[in-house]
């Protein structure tokens, strides 16, 4: 799968800030730095405003716009090429017409001409990440023309792992990517540049709690790291 992955043009489409570094923060610094992917990252919500009981951006006004440079230096720390931030209600996904998303998706995708997207597992407990996935899916349907070869969805911390037990959407990976020290301490780098969504120990998304995924995830496919995916959808 990397040797398919090298030199491709790779779009990342994800809810919220932070998202695109939990879900394969590792996997795009190593896809970067050793295999010459070019990378786009499509942001499409906000990320803060569902902290206060009714929706209030003037309110969140400040936060919102270190968010944005929050943004910024987690793209420093992985290194990816490009990205577009838009202002979808944050954990309210389900209050905005689908094919609003889907537009966003679609627009990003003609502009930036991927073969592959990587997004979030349909299956999440989170909204958001449900309605990402249903824009992607949608947005590339597999149709003559389109672009869009392979679709892979990712694990979020704090998102996929709290799901039901008993919900038949759970992730199953198919795919593991061997990540190195290095490339984990960027991703945890960048995380740590988010002053909204960084945690402490227990929390997934602390730094130990994130390198500790990544060490599991490396055991099950007998290597010291990785970190893994699921391929929903390969056209060759």
């Amino acid at each position: 799968m990397l040797e398919y992955l090298k030199n491709k043009k790779i779009m990342v489409v994800v809810a919220h800030p932070d998202d695109e570094l939990l879900g394969l923060g590792a996997t795009m610094h190593k896809l970067i730095n050793e295999y010459n992917v070019q990378t786009h990252v499509v942001i499409l919500g906000e990320g803060i405003t569902s902290r206060s009981k009714q929706r209030d951006p003037k309110q969140w006004q400040q936060e919102l716009k270190i968010h944005k440079q929050n943004i910024k230096e987690a793209q420093s720390a992985i290194g990816y090429h490009s990205v577009s931030i838009y202002d979808f209600p944050d954990n309210r996904f389900d209050t905005v017409a689908l094919l609003d998303i889907i537009k966003v998706v679609e627009k990003e995708k003609e502009q930036f001409q991927p073969e592959i997207i990587f997004t979030h597992h349909g299956g999440d407990l989170n909204i958001d990440h449900q309605r990402t996935f249903e824009s992607v899916i949608t947005a590339t349907r597999p149709m003559k023309n389109e672009v869009v070869k392979t679709i892979i969805t990712f694990e979020t911390p704090s998102g996929t792992e709290w799901q039901a037990s008993s919900d038949p959407r759970r992730f199953v990976p198919n795919l593991f990517i061997e990540v190195s020290e290095k490339d984990i301490e960027a991703k945890i780098n960048g995380m740590e540049s988010y002053e909204f969504e960084k945690r402490e120990w227990p929390h997934p998304r602390s730094p130990k709690a994130l390198k500790n995924t990544c060490k599991e995830r490396g055991v099950r496919v007998g290597k010291d790291f990785a970190e893994c995916f699921q391929i929903v959808r390969s056209i060759n």
